[in-house]
């Protein structure tokens, strides 16, 4: 699972970045005093607009970033105290990873094995059942270069499964993909709730959100203005539609 305490990420601003944003600070607080849990077996959405925190907020679990105050813990083990063992629980997928374009598929899948230390049975198991969920195979000899943007996404899934890892975090893995390539993602999200696994899933799409959903956490200007299960979230709206509740919860501002 995953247990978030009083997060807060603040950022020091450069000169020209205090003159782009007005600002007379010389820090931006990205996400302030965040708190909430994700469970195994459930999929955990962060709703939020462009800009709203979301990003910042998973990098610190996937300790990329280091908070500036509060505390995380992700399989029982502090990002702080313990990143090492943090990271090898995880797999972490976003619609911005870059790969090695002169690797191919196949070389990319298992230097990220090998970095993992799996052995050669495992790592042929997985390897074989990833490529058939992703369609990988057609193109698994062809170097990175060459692909066009859904296949690396699909490569980059692969990368990020390869261990099969028990905590699953998704920044807004489907933007700007294609439809089958989004279904793929979506299929394999539901998949992952199957196996029993911790998933936080990122977006700003509300198509997805309804799709996915079992919590949700909305998050603008980094504070969180709503933390509870889907259900209730649609119970208790007070608008005719998702779209229209998500404007009423941010106030209007996106």
């Amino acid at each position: 699972m995953i247990s978030v305490e009083k997060l807060s990420k603040r950022f020091k601003l450069s000169r020209k970045q205090k003159q782009e944003m007005g600002s007379t600070s010389d820090t931006v607080l990205a996400v302030s005093e965040v708190s909430f849990s994700c469970q195994p077996g459930r999929v955990f959405t962060l709703l939020g607009p462009n800009g709203a925190g979301k990003t910042t907020t998973l990098r610190m679990l996937a300790t990329m970033l280091k908070p500036t105050s509060g505390t995380i813990k992700v399989a029982g083990f502090d990002t702080i105290k313990e990143p090492e063992k943090v990271r090898s629980k995880i797999g972490f997928l976003t619609g911005s990873t870059a790969l090695y374009e002169r690797l191919t598929a196949n070389e990319i899948i298992k230097y990220y094995a090998d970095l993992h230390g799996m052995d050669s049975k495992k790592f042929k198991e997985r390897k074989e059942e990833l490529f058939k969920l992703l369609g990988i195979d057609e193109f698994a000899s062809r170097r990175i270069g060459k692909l066009s943007s859904g296949m690396k996404q699909k490569v980059s899934i692969a990368r990020t499964m390869i261990h099969d890892p028990e905590v699953v975090i998704f920044d807004e893995p489907t933007v700007g993909l294609d439809v089958i390539t989004a279904r793929s993602i979506i299929q394999l999200i539901r998949k992952c709730k199957e196996e029993g696994k911790t998933i936080i899933f990122s977006t700003h799409i509300m198509g997805e959100v309804s799709l996915l959903s079992d919590d949700l956490a909305i998050i603008h200007r980094g504070k969180l203005l709503y933390n509870d299960t889907y259900e209730n979230f649609l119970q208790h709206k007070k608008s005719k539609t998702i779209e229209d509740e998500f404007i009423r919860v941010v106030g209007g501002e996106t």
